[in-house]
């Protein structure tokens, strides 16, 4: 099967899609022929579609699930630096939640973005769970507590905050998810050397999509951590054989809305 369909009537032979492709797998056109992927090549490609993409006249068709090609609709997806960069200033970690759920096909949208993060060689290795129940949430939360103690009194980095987070839980607050109502996780294969980091690269475009859908997220640093390494909160997540937790946020609809910016540490960066 031909890696690339090339439409002779509209290639300029430009040679953008050999230059862009990052395994150099595509021989450029020359008056005579097409561009193309030799036959010796073809396992090389990572199906990342720069190729098809990239092409000014449209002439070139990745040869994977062509049915599926979506054209980027004229006159859209561009945003102003000034308007990015205060999206992006003002985002803020929602730790107040109204309880309300987010309908399901909000969160498939969500997703649905964040499916188009970058990952290492293309590989796309992180899958979702979504732990929508918020009593099943709170269960969760709950094991991390269970977790916690084992921690106290000794020689771990958390071993000092821990009473004070015991003692909220049995108050009946919530200092894991702080009542948010539902749960994204990130997980991964068990021995890819790099799937935390596509998965951490997932989990920001979800955090930074979120917002445009009227969902405050969170980092659920202590839920994380937990799930790492104890086996009973393993057990509960219930993920497929051969793939681990990577990193989770909870979510919902913000209790509060923001009016301003926060404060930051000055820049700091190197010139060489």
């Amino acid at each position: 099967m031909a890696t690339i369909l090339v439409d002779q009537d509209l290639c300029t032979r430009c040679g953008i899609c050999s230059v862009v492709c990052p395994m150099s797998i595509v021989d450029p056109a020359d008056e005579n022929t097409l561009p193309k992927v030799q036959d010796a090549k073809a396992g090389l490609c990572i199906r990342c579609g720069h190729c098809e993409i990239s092409c000014p006249s449209q002439a070139l068709l990745l040869n994977f699930l062509p049915g599926e090609r979506v054209q980027r609709p004229a006159a859209t997806g561009a945003v102003s630096a000034e308007d990015l960069g205060v999206y992006l200033k003002k985002r803020r970690s929602v730790r107040h939640f109204t309880g309300e759920p987010v309908p399901r096909e909000k969160i498939l949208r969500v997703l649905d973005i964040a499916r188009y993060a970058a990952s290492g060689g293309n590989g796309q290795p992180v899958q979702w769970l979504i732990v929508y129940d918020p009593e099943e949430v709170r269960r969760l939360a709950g094991l991390c507590i269970d977790w916690m103690k084992t921690l106290q009194n000794s020689s771990h980095p958390m071993s000092g905050y821990i009473p004070t987070l015991v003692a909220d839980w049995e108050a009946e607050n919530d200092p894991v998810c702080r009542g948010a109502p539902h749960l994204v996780i990130a997980h991964i294969p068990e021995g890819n050397p790099v799937a935390s980091v596509d998965a951490l690269i997932a989990l920001t475009h979800f955090d930074i999509t979120a917002p445009a859908f009227g969902i405050g997220t969170c980092w659920a640093g202590f839920l994380s951590m937990a799930a790492a390494a104890y086996a009973p909160l393993q057990e509960a997540l219930a993920l497929p054989a051969g793939r681990k937790s990577s990193y989770g946020l909870m979510f919902g609809h913000p209790q509060y809305k923001t009016y301003g910016i926060p404060r930051r540490k000055p820049l700091q960066v190197t010139w060489r």
